[in-house]
């Protein structure tokens, strides 16, 4: 059997990592969402001063939290019960790290507003740059200096490759550049760095609630599994992020789009977007599905190959686990659409409820009766939830739903069914009566070449 003790690099990432989750969702996701819809409102000098309002807070913001994590980084190792040698290796390791937070916030940040600038294949470019350095200076400097060194070593090569990929996107921008978005003079304006925490507090929300559902999911697997349980489970979150990064990165990619047609008013292009991205969805889903049940074993054998008894536990497991899959994307695409759409709370629900309130009464409840099949069940559970909440919860929220299903033409002049997107849903329930009644016209040869940008742009994002 392989040696599974851990070395003393691995253990001190183990204890600093909390700072490495993603800093600025807010500013990243609800920030291109306020830009692009600006831009389809056709203030384009406005929606660069929002950009560069929003990358300046991220980065002074970044700075802020770099400084006290360096200041607090010994008592936080010791609160999360490091001891011995390993506060010393973990205060090195993560005062080396912090000192690049800043570039850190700023990658995670042009990630989400490379596809609204209309330079998807410059955030793979920076991305996959960002990658490489890591493996470059991780291969030399933790083999080439000494032991007492390496620690360190694996620092600097993690902080370098944040600082390439932050650093790289705001040299482009800060110069003269072909894309929509510039970085110049702006001014300080609360409201709108207060709409996008609004509009991003959904994946703020998602981070903070996998965390803590993280850790409820470890307990209930020692107890029906022990830590074979808990092995398993750690593979499958490896495995599930190949499949849920095509999602995600749709969603990110598609997520500008959205946002100018809504600015712009252009309904129509949006009803055609919504649809077919549902359509795509479904097939991607069916096909990820298939994929996952014949591709189990390989796939797990390469994390635990070797580990008979793991490896029959994980497999199985992954067999029910890969179901979710087909729901996963409606529930991430549909937070997504709420938050281009510039309805941060709805979509800020969509996300609690499915990452916190789901899935951690189904962790619970279910294993009292399937036990450890329970498990595995409860995240397909959870996600069939979140897609049934997306679909039908939000129309209730809203008394103007009997105007768009009496007549769906006044809604749209005097409301606008996608600025309340609520209406969206309605349309999907029944589409017949909605489309027949507003005439709705085929994908135009404009929105079919915006696809052909969404599908780079989550080839950058599942690079991550």
């Amino acid at each position: 059997m392989r040696n599974r003790s851990v070395s003393k690099s691995q253990r001190t990432r183990t204890y600093e990592n909390w700072h490495r989750q993603p800093n600025n969702p807010c500013f990243s996701t609800g920030g291109s969402a306020i830009v692009a819809k600006t831009f389809g409102e056709g203030d384009a000098a406005r929606a660069n001063r929002y950009f560069s309002l929003f990358v300046y807070f991220s980065f002074a913001l970044g700075i802020v939290l770099a400084v006290l994590s360096i200041v607090f980084i010994r008592p936080i190792a010791s609160l999360l019960g490091a001891e011995g040698e390993l506060p010393e290796n973990c205060v090195l390791y993560a005062r080396i790290i912090l000192l690049a937070l800043p570039f850190y916030v700023l990658q995670l940040l042009f990630q989400s507003f490379f596809p609204t600038a209309e330079r998807p294949m410059l955030g793979l470019a920076v991305t996959v740059a960002s990658g490489v350095s890591n493996i470059l200076l991780d291969a030399l400097l933790v083999t080439v200096l000494p032991q007492q060194y390496k620690l360190m070593g694996a620092a600097i090569a993690t902080a370098s490759s944040q600082v390439v990929g932050g650093a790289v996107p705001l040299f482009y921008f800060f110069h003269k550049n072909s894309s929509l978005l510039h970085l110049g003079k702006t001014s300080f304006d609360a409201k709108a760095i207060g709409k996008a925490c609004t509009n991003g507090s959904s994946e703020f929300m998602s981070n903070v609630s996998m965390s803590l559902v993280g850790m409820l999911y470890n307990l209930q697997l020692l107890k029906y599994a022990g830590e074979n349980g808990v092995a398993a489970y750690g593979v499958m979150m490896y495995v599930s992020m190949i499949f849920s990064g095509a999602f995600i990165g749709y969603s990110i990619g598609v997520a500008p789009i959205i946002g100018y047609h809504d600015g712009a008013e252009n309904y129509d292009e949006l009803k055609s977007l919504l649809r077919k991205s549902l359509l795509m969805l479904s097939a991607f889903g069916l096909l990820m599905v298939a994929a996952a049940e014949l591709l189990a074993n390989p796939l797990v054998h390469l994390f635990v190959g070797y580990d008979t008894k793991l490896m029959d536990m994980t497999v199985s497991g992954f067999r029910i686990f890969a179901l979710s899959f087909f729901f996963m994307g409606f529930a991430i695409f549909g937070s997504s659409f709420f938050t281009a759409l510039n309805d941060g709370l709805t979509s800020a629900i969509i996300s609690f409820l499915r990452t916190l309130v789901f899935q951690s009464a189904a962790v619970l409840l279910l294993p009292l009766i399937w036990e450890i099949d329970g498990v595995w069940i409860s995240i397909v559970v959870a996600e069939f939830m979140a897609v049934v909440l997306t679909a039908f919860f939000p129309p209730r929220k809203t008394a103007k739903i009997s105007l768009l299903i009496r007549n769906p033409r006044r809604f749209l002049t005097q409301t606008g069914a996608i600025c309340n997107p609520f209406g969206v849903h309605i349309a999907l329930l029944f589409p017949a009566h909605y489309f027949t009644v507003c005439n709705v016209p085929s994908c135009t040869r404009h929105t079919q070449s915006i696809f052909c940008r969404i599908s780079m742009s989550c080839v950058a994002i599942i690079t991550q």
